[in-house]
């Protein structure tokens, strides 16, 4: 099944680039660009891509608005945002905005693909060391846990939250399966009703949602 993905930069080298690279996959068919966030959010509605590769720093509309307007559309839309610098801070909030990930601008041709094939599949982008240094500084933005995390934090079970930290720390299924010596079944359970219980979408909502809640010390 081939992964349909919308390149959106405000730089032509960056999308004619990308395109190249991901056009060469078998598997996946770049199917339009847009160079701003606004425009990306019309292409979003009318092309229906897989994944949307996602620059940040956009003029007209920036790439957290983007990605929030078109998470806020279709809850399932995947956003795999695209950033030159591995600690930027908006990264932070894009992900908190319904990314389902990073990835560097100077990432390899497979390192890019990989990532658009784990966004599409519906995992989130939280494997690499980089990621979990990213989530773990920008959450220091908020110096105390928000209310309304805490709050929603008392409806997991000790075991969910348990997953949940795992979940914050960048483990698979399988690995958080194998600390804990249960089936990866039973973990792929525990993460959807976390998700349910806490009303996130995915697993790098629950690492944000993780941070915020201190439930994860960030250093």
């Amino acid at each position: 099944m081939t992964i349909r993905v919308l390149i959106v930069d405000d730089q032509v080298m960056v999308r004619e680039g990308f395109s190249v690279l991901l056009g060469a996959m078998p598997d996946i068919e770049v199917v339009g660009e847009a160079v701003n966030g606004r425009e990306a959010v019309r292409q979003v509605a009318a092309l229906r891509p897989d994944v949307v590769l996602m620059d940040i720093r956009m003029p007209e509309l920036n790439g957290i608005e983007a990605t929030r307007e078109i998470v806020a559309a279709d809850a399932t839309a995947k956003v795999l945002v695209l950033t030159t610098f591995d600690l930027d801070e908006y990264v932070y909030e894009a992900l908190r905005a319904g990314a389902s990930g990073f990835l560097l601008k100077d990432a390899s041709a497979r390192q890019l693909a990989d990532g658009v094939r784990v966004v599409a599949a519906g995992e989130a982008l939280l494997a690499p060391t980089v990621t979990r240094r990213l989530i773990t500084e920008f959450s220091k933005i908020s110096d105390s846990p928000r209310p309304p995390t805490m709050a929603r934090l008392g409806d997991l079970t000790e075991r969910e939250t348990e997953v949940l930290v795992l979940i914050a720390q960048g483990l698979s299924n399988g690995e958080i399966a194998e600390h804990l010596i249960v089936a990866e079944s039973t973990i792929k359970t525990h993460v959807s009703r976390i998700l349910v219980k806490l009303g996130l979408r995915d697993r790098t909502q629950a690492a944000v949602f993780a941070y915020e809640a201190r439930l994860v010390t960030p250093g």
